[in-house]
């Protein structure tokens, strides 16, 4: 292998590096990034142009179906994905959250099985937010993250075993841009994958458990086998045991989900399970068929876990993973407990409480929650209804779906002027706080994060572009949409401390809300509004 001032060689950073970051940014680590990078975005760059292909088709009015090319591989009942890793047997109740440190020590203190730190759609990428993240895990993983902020003290529990953790880097499509090789922004992917696997694998395998990942925003199966390749080529390089990484896949685009079985095939090895990632899921639907009118949906409160193209996706997702012997992991409890209104507060628990007991019966594994104090719920129903530690003997066989039943838009409800003015205030709350720096948003007693945002900004792009009438007859138009926009704007703006950046995030919104520019992501649109890359340091000079 070339030395590490050899690959080093083009690679520049172009963020500030502090000392407490310099054991994070080191030549070696550096070039390890390096190396994945000119291994893998060649054909990263090429799944992307394959993702652009696909959505011509889907414009076109092709739907989408499970592959004929791949029928042998979902027919064959014989293979299995890995066995459960250690600290990975048991996943009932798995906390997510960004990698600040505050979050990362009060997030292994909670009463949960599984930490996701996240790199991905709860953190705003700034240089200082992905760095810091790394410097917090590298921490956390060596039990040394306890900290003091004014006269408090964050402290790592001792008196149990800690939650396992597993990270979620950025998905395939982001750029980490403050570090380029041969001239290009590095993958975000690769950077929030390489940096923490090159300094912790070893010691968290040392720690009983060891380098997990969520994986998200896949659109097909050969994006899976990308993510396989950078694995075995990263235990090869740092000689570690191919097999020791573990990738729960997150089944959040409608095109993913015709490739559930293909999927856990590529990552076999690796595979950790999937899981249902609700949101992106519903704006993926959105996304993908925004142009086709039989797929107009109601109010985003419409959307629950129970409409048809819903209860399917959750069903098959449940069958596929058990019958390939992996866990199924259940969706996101968003709340946050209402502390100055306890009938409210209430009533969101029971919501809680029934959608983690719809979980825990169709079969899943485990669910998530954003906020500790929910866990205590989910533990209760599937400590009450799942006594195993996990589910993979329940084999759904009394399931059986198609391209229809995924495809099935029958959902009961109406668009009304309430349901716009709830998408604009969370796209328009959500994307302010972005822009400052802030990737989770607590809006209306909800923690927000960018799949959230999404649905919002896609469902009022999708009843533009459709022309739809609200339930009190109004035609929703583009002038409509900008007027509406505008009142909300002025609303938040009012109540705003000073310094807020409402009326930047409302001129990106005008842009995503009339039915006709369409990005394909909110985070990849307003990048460079939180990019503030610097001159180029040479990374060997670091």
């Amino acid at each position: 292998m070339a030395s590490t001032d050899t690959i080093l060689q083009g690679v520049s950073v172009l963020g500030p590096v502090h000392e407490s970051q310099k054991k994070i940014l080191t030549p070696q680590a550096l070039a390890f990034l390096a190396l994945l990078h000119r291994s893998f975005n060649p054909t990263r760059k090429a799944l992307l142009e394959r993702r652009k292909a696909r959505q011509a088709e889907l414009d076109r009015g092709v739907l989408p179906d499970f592959l004929p090319e791949t029928k042998h591989i979902r027919e064959n009942a014989t293979w299995k994905g890995a066995p459960p890793a250690p600290g990975l047997v048991n996943r009932r109740v798995e906390i997510t959250g960004p990698t600040d440190r505050k979050m990362v020590v009060n997030a292994l203190n909670a009463n949960v099985w599984t930490y996701m730190a996240d790199f991905e759609d709860s953190s705003a990428p700034t240089w200082e937010n992905m760095v810091n993240g790394q410097v917090n895990l590298y921490d956390a993983v060596r039990r040394q993250v306890d900290f003091k902020q004014g006269p408090k003290e964050y402290k790592l529990r001792t008196d149990k075993v800690l939650p396992t953790l597993i990270v979620r880097p950025r998905g395939w499509h982001l750029e980490e841009k403050h570090v380029t090789v041969d001239g290009e922004p590095m993958s975000g992917s690769l950077f929030d994958f390489g940096l923490y696997f090159y300094h912790s694998a070893f010691e968290a395998v040392k720690q009983g458990f060891g380098p997990y990942f969520y994986l998200p925003k896949m659109e097909s199966h050969l994006e899976a086998r990308l993510w396989n390749d950078v694995f075995n080529l990263a235990q090869d390089t740092i000689g570690m045991a191919r097999g020791t990484i573990r990738g729960t896949v997150l089944i959040e685009t409608i095109l993913a989900a015709f490739e559930m079985d293909e999927i856990i095939y590529e990552l076999r090895d690796h595979s950790s399970g999937l899981n249902c990632g609700r949101w992106d899921y519903i704006f993926s639907v959105i996304k993908k068929f925004r142009q086709n009118s039989s797929f107009v949906l109601p109010d985003r409160g419409c959307i629950t876990m129970t409409v048809p193209f819903m209860d399917a996706y959750v069903k098959l997702l449940i069958q596929t993973c058990h019958k390939r012997g992996v866990h199924a992991m259940g969706g996101m409890a968003a709340q946050i407990p209402i502390k100055d209104d306890p009938a409210a507060n209430d009533k969101a628990m029971e919501g809680v409480r029934a959608d983690k007991l719809r979980e825990v019966r169709a079969g899943h594994d485990g669910t998530w929650v954003a906020h500790p104090a929910l866990a205590g719920i989910a533990v209760d129903i599937f400590n009450k209804h799942m006594p195993t530690p996990n589910q993979l003997f329940v084999r759904r066989e009394d399931v059986s779906i198609g391209q229809n039943d995924l495809l099935n838009m029958n959902v009961p409800g109406e668009v009304t002027e309430e349901g716009i003015r709830k998408n604009l205030a969370i796209g328009l709350g959500y994307m302010e706080a972005w822009v400052r720096g802030v990737g989770c948003v607590p809006i209306n007693y909800l923690m927000e994060d960018a799949a959230t945002a999404e649905v919002s900004r896609s469902q009022l792009w999708q009843w533009v572009r459709h022309g739809v009438t609200t339930a009190e007859g109004k035609h929703v138009d583009k002038q409509y949409a900008l007027r509406l926009l505008k009142e909300t704007t002025a609303e938040l703006a009012a109540k705003a401390p000073k310094g807020h950046k409402f009326q930047l995030a409302s001129q990106y919104f005008a842009g995503q809300v009339t039915g006709e520019d369409y990005a394909d992501f909110l985070t990849s649109l307003l990048y460079n509004e939180i990019t503030v890359a610097g001159s180029p340091k040479p990374a060997s000079k670091l």
